[in-house]
Protein backbone atom coordinates (compact mmCIF):
# COMPACT_ATOMS: atom_id res chain seq x y z
CA UNK A 1 0.00 0.00 0.00
CA UNK A 2 1.49 2.78 -1.03
CA UNK A 3 2.40 5.58 1.95
CA UNK A 4 2.65 9.27 1.15
CA UNK A 5 5.69 10.38 3.28
CA UNK A 6 4.64 14.41 3.50
CA UNK A 7 2.60 16.83 1.83
CA UNK A 8 4.03 20.86 1.96
CA UNK A 9 0.65 23.51 1.71
CA UNK A 10 1.13 25.20 -1.01
CA UNK A 11 3.38 23.08 -3.46
CA UNK A 12 1.64 22.35 -6.76
CA UNK A 13 -0.01 18.56 -7.85
CA UNK A 14 2.33 18.28 -10.04
CA UNK A 15 5.19 18.22 -7.59
CA UNK A 16 3.12 16.36 -5.04
CA UNK A 17 2.42 13.85 -7.63
CA UNK A 18 6.04 13.30 -8.71
CA UNK A 19 7.43 12.84 -5.25
CA UNK A 20 5.17 10.34 -4.27
CA UNK A 21 7.19 7.38 -2.47
CA UNK A 22 6.10 3.76 -2.40
CA UNK A 23 6.14 2.04 1.56
CA UNK A 24 8.70 -0.02 0.15
CA UNK A 25 11.35 2.99 -0.49
CA UNK A 26 11.59 2.05 -4.09
CA UNK A 27 11.32 5.66 -5.13
CA UNK A 28 8.98 4.29 -8.15
CA UNK A 29 7.12 7.79 -9.83
CA UNK A 30 4.07 8.40 -11.06
CA UNK A 31 4.12 7.94 -14.90
CA UNK A 32 3.86 11.69 -16.83
CA UNK A 33 3.20 11.76 -20.67
CA UNK A 34 3.99 14.12 -23.28
CA UNK A 35 0.52 14.17 -24.95
CA UNK A 36 -2.32 12.68 -24.34
CA UNK A 37 -2.06 8.51 -23.94
CA UNK A 38 -4.50 7.42 -26.36
CA UNK A 39 -3.41 9.33 -29.17
CA UNK A 40 -0.55 8.27 -31.22
CA UNK A 41 1.36 11.84 -32.58
CA UNK A 42 1.93 11.97 -36.35
CA UNK A 43 4.98 14.37 -35.39
CA UNK A 44 5.02 14.97 -31.26
CA UNK A 45 8.14 16.80 -30.18
CA UNK A 46 11.55 15.72 -30.34
CA UNK A 47 15.09 16.64 -30.10
CA UNK A 48 16.73 16.59 -33.68
CA UNK A 49 19.88 15.84 -32.41
CA UNK A 50 19.73 13.34 -29.03
CA UNK A 51 23.15 15.76 -27.36
CA UNK A 52 20.89 19.17 -27.95
CA UNK A 53 18.93 20.17 -24.74
CA UNK A 54 15.73 22.84 -24.91
CA UNK A 55 14.51 25.99 -23.50
CA UNK A 56 10.49 26.42 -23.45
CA UNK A 57 9.34 30.01 -24.46
CA UNK A 58 5.72 31.28 -23.88
CA UNK A 59 4.65 34.79 -25.30
CA UNK A 60 2.74 37.35 -23.15
CA UNK A 61 -0.23 34.82 -21.23
CA UNK A 62 -2.10 38.01 -20.46
CA UNK A 63 -5.12 37.38 -22.25
CA UNK A 64 -5.39 33.73 -21.44
CA UNK A 65 -5.34 34.84 -17.56
CA UNK A 66 -7.91 38.22 -18.03
CA UNK A 67 -11.23 35.48 -18.56
CA UNK A 68 -12.20 32.99 -16.44
CA UNK A 69 -12.86 30.63 -19.26
CA UNK A 70 -9.47 31.12 -20.77
CA UNK A 71 -7.56 30.22 -18.09
CA UNK A 72 -7.25 26.31 -18.36
CA UNK A 73 -5.44 26.04 -21.52
CA UNK A 74 -2.52 28.57 -20.01
CA UNK A 75 -2.53 25.89 -17.20
CA UNK A 76 -3.05 23.16 -19.67
CA UNK A 77 0.55 24.62 -21.21
CA UNK A 78 2.36 24.47 -18.54
CA UNK A 79 1.19 21.09 -17.30
CA UNK A 80 2.48 20.33 -20.83
CA UNK A 81 5.70 21.75 -20.49
CA UNK A 82 6.48 20.08 -17.47
CA UNK A 83 6.12 17.14 -18.84
CA UNK A 84 8.45 17.39 -21.41
CA UNK A 85 11.62 17.56 -19.05
CA UNK A 86 12.64 14.22 -19.91
CA UNK A 87 11.72 13.90 -24.03
CA UNK A 88 13.01 17.26 -24.97
CA UNK A 89 15.93 17.61 -22.00
CA UNK A 90 14.06 21.32 -20.84
CA UNK A 91 16.84 22.78 -18.62
CA UNK A 92 13.78 26.26 -18.11
CA UNK A 93 11.23 27.72 -19.34
CA UNK A 94 11.03 31.44 -20.35
CA UNK A 95 7.96 33.84 -20.38
CA UNK A 96 8.22 37.25 -21.83
CA UNK A 97 5.63 38.92 -19.47
CA UNK A 98 2.39 40.86 -18.71
CA UNK A 99 1.25 38.07 -16.80
CA UNK A 100 -1.82 39.26 -16.09
CA UNK A 101 -3.98 42.06 -18.24
CA UNK A 102 -4.18 44.62 -15.41
CA UNK A 103 -1.73 44.38 -12.16
CA UNK A 104 -4.27 46.24 -9.77
CA UNK A 105 -7.97 47.07 -10.76
CA UNK A 106 -10.87 45.86 -8.20
CA UNK A 107 -13.48 45.96 -10.95
CA UNK A 108 -14.69 42.73 -12.20
CA UNK A 109 -12.78 43.09 -15.73
CA UNK A 110 -11.13 46.07 -15.11
CA UNK A 111 -11.77 49.40 -16.87
CA UNK A 112 -11.47 49.62 -20.28
CA UNK A 113 -8.29 50.33 -21.33
CA UNK A 114 -7.62 52.33 -24.73
CA UNK A 115 -10.67 50.79 -25.86
CA UNK A 116 -9.71 47.40 -25.55
CA UNK A 117 -12.15 44.93 -23.13
CA UNK A 118 -9.67 43.57 -20.27
CA UNK A 119 -11.89 40.41 -19.32
CA UNK A 120 -14.31 39.33 -16.84
CA UNK A 121 -11.61 38.84 -13.97
CA UNK A 122 -10.33 41.50 -11.32
CA UNK A 123 -6.53 41.79 -10.80
CA UNK A 124 -6.45 39.36 -8.01
CA UNK A 125 -8.26 36.59 -9.51
CA UNK A 126 -5.84 37.26 -12.79
CA UNK A 127 -3.45 36.90 -10.37
CA UNK A 128 -3.86 33.73 -8.74
CA UNK A 129 -4.39 32.18 -12.24
CA UNK A 130 -1.07 32.84 -13.30
CA UNK A 131 0.19 31.72 -10.28
CA UNK A 132 -1.80 29.10 -10.44
CA UNK A 133 -0.93 27.92 -13.47
CA UNK A 134 3.45 28.38 -12.62
CA UNK A 135 2.55 26.05 -9.97
CA UNK A 136 3.09 23.11 -12.03
CA UNK A 137 6.28 24.46 -12.95
CA UNK A 138 7.68 24.43 -9.65
CA UNK A 139 9.79 21.71 -8.27
CA UNK A 140 10.31 21.12 -11.97
CA UNK A 141 12.29 23.64 -13.42
CA UNK A 142 14.06 27.06 -12.58
CA UNK A 143 11.55 28.74 -14.94
CA UNK A 144 12.04 32.54 -15.86
CA UNK A 145 9.24 35.26 -16.22
CA UNK A 146 10.08 39.01 -16.73
CA UNK A 147 7.53 41.83 -16.06
CA UNK A 148 5.39 43.95 -18.32
CA UNK A 149 3.35 47.04 -18.99
CA UNK A 150 0.27 45.35 -17.53
CA UNK A 151 1.96 43.80 -14.76
CA UNK A 152 2.09 47.40 -13.14
CA UNK A 153 -0.29 50.00 -12.25
CA UNK A 154 -4.08 49.50 -12.38
CA UNK A 155 -5.10 50.04 -15.98
CA UNK A 156 -1.51 49.87 -17.76
CA UNK A 157 1.90 51.20 -16.13
CA UNK A 158 0.47 54.06 -14.17
CA UNK A 159 2.93 54.07 -11.57
CA UNK A 160 5.50 51.23 -11.11
CA UNK A 161 3.41 49.50 -8.12
CA UNK A 162 2.98 45.88 -9.09
CA UNK A 163 2.06 42.65 -7.63
CA UNK A 164 4.36 40.85 -8.75
CA UNK A 165 7.00 39.84 -5.93
CA UNK A 166 3.61 38.84 -3.82
CA UNK A 167 3.04 35.63 -6.47
CA UNK A 168 6.52 35.10 -7.71
CA UNK A 169 8.36 35.49 -4.42
CA UNK A 170 11.67 33.34 -4.64
CA UNK A 171 10.34 30.83 -2.07
CA UNK A 172 7.84 29.54 -4.13
CA UNK A 173 10.48 27.78 -6.29
CA UNK A 174 13.50 27.96 -3.87
CA UNK A 175 14.21 24.24 -4.39
CA UNK A 176 15.47 24.68 -7.70
CA UNK A 177 15.77 29.14 -8.08
CA UNK A 178 18.46 28.55 -5.09
CA UNK A 179 20.69 26.51 -7.11
CA UNK A 180 20.84 28.83 -10.47
CA UNK A 181 19.89 32.41 -9.10
CA UNK A 182 23.16 34.43 -8.85
CA UNK A 183 22.22 37.80 -8.72
CA UNK A 184 19.18 40.08 -8.32
CA UNK A 185 18.52 43.72 -8.28
CA UNK A 186 16.11 46.04 -6.11
CA UNK A 187 12.92 46.74 -8.36
CA UNK A 188 11.58 50.96 -8.38
CA UNK A 189 10.88 50.91 -4.89
CA UNK A 190 13.67 49.31 -3.31
CA UNK A 191 12.41 45.94 -2.76
CA UNK A 192 14.22 43.01 -3.58
CA UNK A 193 12.55 40.72 -6.72
CA UNK A 194 12.61 38.64 -9.15
CA UNK A 195 12.04 41.47 -11.76
CA UNK A 196 15.40 42.05 -12.14
CA UNK A 197 16.75 38.48 -11.57
CA UNK A 198 20.01 36.93 -13.40
CA UNK A 199 19.83 32.72 -13.61
CA UNK A 200 23.56 30.32 -14.35
CA UNK A 201 23.29 27.70 -16.40
CA UNK A 202 25.86 24.94 -17.74
CA UNK A 203 26.07 22.36 -20.40
CA UNK A 204 28.49 20.32 -21.62
CA UNK A 205 28.68 21.35 -24.88
CA UNK A 206 27.38 24.74 -24.64
CA UNK A 207 29.51 25.78 -21.61
CA UNK A 208 28.10 28.78 -19.04
CA UNK A 209 24.77 30.29 -19.89
CA UNK A 210 23.68 33.60 -18.25
CA UNK A 211 19.99 34.63 -18.76
CA UNK A 212 19.56 38.18 -17.48
CA UNK A 213 15.30 39.27 -17.03
CA UNK A 214 14.25 42.42 -16.74
CA UNK A 215 11.71 44.62 -15.65
CA UNK A 216 9.62 46.35 -17.97
CA UNK A 217 11.35 49.66 -19.72
CA UNK A 218 14.22 48.76 -17.44
CA UNK A 219 15.41 52.47 -15.32
CA UNK A 220 18.93 52.97 -16.48
CA UNK A 221 20.36 51.74 -12.67
CA UNK A 222 18.99 48.60 -14.06
CA UNK A 223 20.68 48.51 -17.34
CA UNK A 224 23.97 49.37 -15.69
CA UNK A 225 23.52 46.56 -13.24
CA UNK A 226 22.87 44.26 -16.03
CA UNK A 227 25.87 45.60 -17.66
CA UNK A 228 28.24 45.05 -15.17
CA UNK A 229 27.46 41.83 -14.36
CA UNK A 230 27.91 40.74 -17.75
CA UNK A 231 31.22 42.69 -17.57
CA UNK A 232 32.03 40.76 -13.86
CA UNK A 233 35.47 38.35 -14.36
CA UNK A 234 32.76 35.51 -12.68
CA UNK A 235 30.48 36.09 -15.63
CA UNK A 236 32.63 37.53 -18.99
CA UNK A 237 33.31 34.32 -20.20
CA UNK A 238 29.20 33.06 -20.37
CA UNK A 239 26.99 32.99 -23.25
CA UNK A 240 24.51 35.87 -21.88
CA UNK A 241 20.58 35.90 -22.87
CA UNK A 242 18.68 38.88 -22.22
CA UNK A 243 14.71 38.28 -21.79
CA UNK A 244 12.63 41.53 -21.45
CA UNK A 245 9.04 42.20 -22.23
CA UNK A 246 9.80 45.48 -24.77
CA UNK A 247 12.60 45.38 -27.35
CA UNK A 248 11.05 45.09 -30.57
CA UNK A 249 8.25 45.84 -32.33
CA UNK A 250 5.80 43.72 -34.79
CA UNK A 251 8.16 45.06 -38.00
CA UNK A 252 11.04 43.85 -36.28
CA UNK A 253 11.94 47.24 -35.27
CA UNK A 254 12.73 48.99 -31.66
CA UNK A 255 10.04 49.92 -29.30
CA UNK A 256 8.91 53.54 -28.33
CA UNK A 257 6.70 53.15 -25.22
CA UNK A 258 4.69 56.14 -24.04
CA UNK A 259 3.60 55.05 -20.79
CA UNK A 260 4.14 56.90 -17.25
CA UNK A 261 7.17 54.80 -16.08
CA UNK A 262 8.96 54.71 -19.03
CA UNK A 263 12.31 54.78 -19.05
CA UNK A 264 14.46 52.84 -21.93
CA UNK A 265 12.12 51.06 -24.76
CA UNK A 266 14.35 49.24 -27.45
CA UNK A 267 16.92 51.47 -28.66
CA UNK A 268 17.64 52.57 -24.92
CA UNK A 269 17.76 49.04 -23.90
CA UNK A 270 20.01 48.08 -27.14
CA UNK A 271 22.65 51.23 -26.64
CA UNK A 272 22.85 50.68 -22.57
CA UNK A 273 23.18 47.32 -22.66
CA UNK A 274 23.12 44.75 -25.71
CA UNK A 275 25.63 46.77 -27.85
CA UNK A 276 27.96 47.22 -24.91
CA UNK A 277 28.31 43.82 -24.01
CA UNK A 278 29.89 41.63 -26.33
CA UNK A 279 29.11 38.36 -24.85
CA UNK A 280 25.15 39.07 -24.92
CA UNK A 281 24.60 36.96 -27.94
CA UNK A 282 20.58 36.61 -27.76
CA UNK A 283 17.97 39.14 -26.71
CA UNK A 284 13.87 37.73 -26.30
CA UNK A 285 10.94 39.90 -25.94
CA UNK A 286 7.42 40.06 -25.87
CA UNK A 287 5.06 42.73 -25.61
CA UNK A 288 4.02 43.63 -29.12
CA UNK A 289 2.09 41.40 -31.92
CA UNK A 290 -1.38 41.33 -32.91
CA UNK A 291 -4.02 39.10 -35.32
CA UNK A 292 -1.93 39.06 -38.11
CA UNK A 293 1.50 38.90 -36.46
CA UNK A 294 2.97 36.75 -33.45
CA UNK A 295 6.96 37.44 -33.67
CA UNK A 296 9.28 39.63 -35.36
CA UNK A 297 13.69 39.36 -35.80
CA UNK A 298 16.12 42.01 -35.90
CA UNK A 299 19.87 41.00 -35.64
CA UNK A 300 22.28 44.17 -34.86
CA UNK A 301 26.14 44.59 -34.34
CA UNK A 302 27.71 44.99 -30.53
CA UNK A 303 30.54 47.84 -29.68
CA UNK A 304 33.15 45.30 -31.30
CA UNK A 305 30.94 44.36 -33.90
CA UNK A 306 29.34 40.85 -33.30
CA UNK A 307 26.33 40.10 -33.90
CA UNK A 308 23.29 40.46 -31.14
CA UNK A 309 20.23 38.33 -32.38
CA UNK A 310 16.88 39.28 -30.93
CA UNK A 311 13.41 37.66 -31.25
CA UNK A 312 9.90 38.83 -30.45
CA UNK A 313 7.55 36.73 -29.60
CA UNK A 314 3.94 36.90 -28.14
CA UNK A 315 0.97 34.92 -29.82
CA UNK A 316 -1.67 36.48 -26.81
CA UNK A 317 -4.09 38.77 -30.02
CA UNK A 318 -3.61 35.55 -32.95
CA UNK A 319 -7.25 34.03 -32.42
CA UNK A 320 -8.41 37.97 -31.77
CA UNK A 321 -7.96 40.39 -29.38
CA UNK A 322 -10.20 38.84 -27.26
CA UNK A 323 -9.65 35.28 -28.20
CA UNK A 324 -8.94 32.57 -26.52
CA UNK A 325 -5.41 33.91 -25.42
CA UNK A 326 -2.72 32.65 -28.05
CA UNK A 327 -3.84 29.11 -29.42
CA UNK A 328 -1.21 27.40 -27.41
CA UNK A 329 1.21 28.22 -29.16
CA UNK A 330 4.85 28.58 -27.66
CA UNK A 331 8.57 27.83 -28.58
CA UNK A 332 10.95 25.19 -28.21
CA UNK A 333 14.56 26.63 -28.45
CA UNK A 334 16.56 23.43 -29.14
CA UNK A 335 20.58 24.33 -28.31
CA UNK A 336 22.38 22.07 -30.60
CA UNK A 337 25.77 20.27 -29.67
CA UNK A 338 27.61 22.36 -31.37
CA UNK A 339 27.33 25.45 -29.33
CA UNK A 340 26.09 27.96 -31.20
CA UNK A 341 23.09 26.80 -33.41
CA UNK A 342 19.61 27.57 -31.65
CA UNK A 343 16.80 25.32 -33.41
CA UNK A 344 13.53 27.18 -33.04
CA UNK A 345 10.51 25.60 -33.52
CA UNK A 346 6.97 27.09 -33.14
CA UNK A 347 4.01 24.48 -31.77
CA UNK A 348 0.93 24.44 -30.13
CA UNK A 349 -0.15 21.50 -27.64
CA UNK A 350 -3.55 22.34 -27.61
CA UNK A 351 -4.04 21.74 -31.42
CA UNK A 352 -2.09 18.62 -30.76
CA UNK A 353 -4.36 17.11 -27.86
CA UNK A 354 -6.76 15.74 -30.74
CA UNK A 355 -6.06 13.79 -33.98
CA UNK A 356 -9.14 16.39 -35.28
CA UNK A 357 -6.51 19.28 -34.80
CA UNK A 358 -3.05 17.85 -34.82
CA UNK A 359 -2.40 18.57 -38.11
CA UNK A 360 -2.44 22.45 -37.12
CA UNK A 361 0.26 21.66 -34.27
CA UNK A 362 3.54 22.79 -36.13
CA UNK A 363 3.81 26.24 -38.12
CA UNK A 364 6.16 25.34 -40.44
CA UNK A 365 6.64 28.73 -42.17
CA UNK A 366 10.22 30.11 -42.04
CA UNK A 367 8.97 32.71 -39.77
CA UNK A 368 8.49 30.61 -37.22
CA UNK A 369 10.49 27.57 -38.36
CA UNK A 370 14.49 28.74 -37.77
CA UNK A 371 18.21 28.53 -37.02
CA UNK A 372 19.80 30.96 -34.88
CA UNK A 373 23.58 30.93 -34.94
CA UNK A 374 25.18 32.74 -32.13
CA UNK A 375 28.58 34.15 -32.34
Amino acid sequence: MAVIRHVVVGVSLAVFVANLLFADGSGLRIRKFSHPPSIKLAEPPSLDDPDSFSIILFGDPQSYVKYDFNQPLFEYMTAWTAAQKENLKVKTVLCTGDMVEQNDNLVSGGQRYKGWACGNQPSSLQWAAISRAFERLDGVYPYIVCTGNHDYGYDASENRLTRFPEFFDVSRNHRLWGRHLVSTFPNSVGKASLENAAFEFFDKNWGKILIIALEFSPRDETLEWAKKLCSSKNFMGHKVIILTHSLLTDKGNYTKDGYKVTYNGGEGIYKKLLSQCPNIKLAICGHTGGPSCMESRKVDKNAEGGKIEMMMFNPQAISGWDGNGGDGWLRILEFKPDGKTISVKTYSPIFAFSKKTEQFAWDRSPKHQFDLVLE
